[in-house]
């Protein structure tokens, strides 16, 4: 079993640690610290903390892998063909954030800022040629996540060239936490429910149960001949309601929410430089 069911990373005035969230109340978060600085060999102690701020719940990342168009209604709204195979394309590790984080935006990124709300998977082993059957043994844990998007480098043929990497890749595009809840509490991560919000209105509801590409494929394909390395993050798709096609797209100090109920949920605030 796991040395925790929610993790997290935290500062203790001295020191950040990796802790187990074992309580929230009045903007204060309860925390069990876990021993140990990989988050594959952690043992819990009897330290308890009390804190007000989490980081991000991992301190870094190799990659974050990301699927495109993989819920049915956000392919429908898209009025795109589903593909064969998962769209996939990648964000650099200096994309990763924490949950709370304020996220800087370039002045030519923010043209089209765009918001993307998804359940990201946490890989905690090496993983290749994995088998659907096996791909969940490869899961550490689920988070929240917000694929944040700069359109404008994506979508006309002129800037982009046709790829995606560019408009998803600038530093702090990937905010996860603010939690990992541990594989061994979700039987089925089809069955979760996913909402985003801006300023508090809800702009995007879902059930993972939506995805065109379950998590077990999307695992099982990314791994095909290719190591994913431990500590890899996978956003798994974002469903219907993204700006682009609300053509509302993010202003500075707008308030981007991701909530996954049960699992986790981000906070961040968009600042323009």
């Amino acid at each position: 079993m796991a040395a925790f069911k929610k993790l997290v990373r935290f500062f203790d005035g001295a020191r950040v640690h990796y802790g187990d969230l074992i309580g929230v109340a009045e903007n204060t978060y309860t925390v069990r610290r876990l021993e140990g600085n990989d988050f594959s060999q952690l043992k819990p102690t009897e330290d308890i903390h009390e804190v007000t701020t989490l980081l991000c719940p991992i301190e870094s990342t190799p990659i974050v892998l990301c699927i495109g168009l993989n819920y049915k209604k956000h392919a429908q709204e898209a009025n795109l063909q589903v593909p064969k195979y998962p769209t996939v394309f990648t964000k650099p590790a200096d994309a990763l954030a924490g949950p709370f984080e304020a996220i800087d935006i370039h002045p030519d990124a923010g043209e089209m800022l765009d918001y993307e709300g998804e359940l990201t998977v946490v890989i905690s082993r090496d993983a290749k040629n994995v088998s659907e059957e096996n791909a969940l043994d490869y899961v550490l844990g689920y988070t929240a996540g917000n694929d944040v998007s700069a359109r404008h480098f994506q979508l006309p043929a002129d800037v982009s060239g046709g790829q995606f990497c560019y408009a998803k890749s600038f530093d702090k595009f990937a905010p996860i936490g603010h939690t990992i809840l541990s594989a061994h509490e979700i039987p089925d991560p089809q069955d979760l429910q996913l909402r985003t919000k801006v300023n508090g209105v809800v702009k995007q509801e879902t059930s993972t149960g939506d995805m065109i590409y379950t998590i077990r494929q999307i695992i099982s394909h990314l791994s095909r001949g290719t190591t994913i390395r431990k500590g890899t993050l996978i956003m798994t798709g974002t469903p219907s309601g993204v700006g682009i096609f609300r053509k509302e797209f993010l202003k500075h100090d707008d308030i981007v929410e991701v909530e996954i109920d049960g699992v986790a949920a981000t906070k961040n605030r968009i600042h323009y430089s």
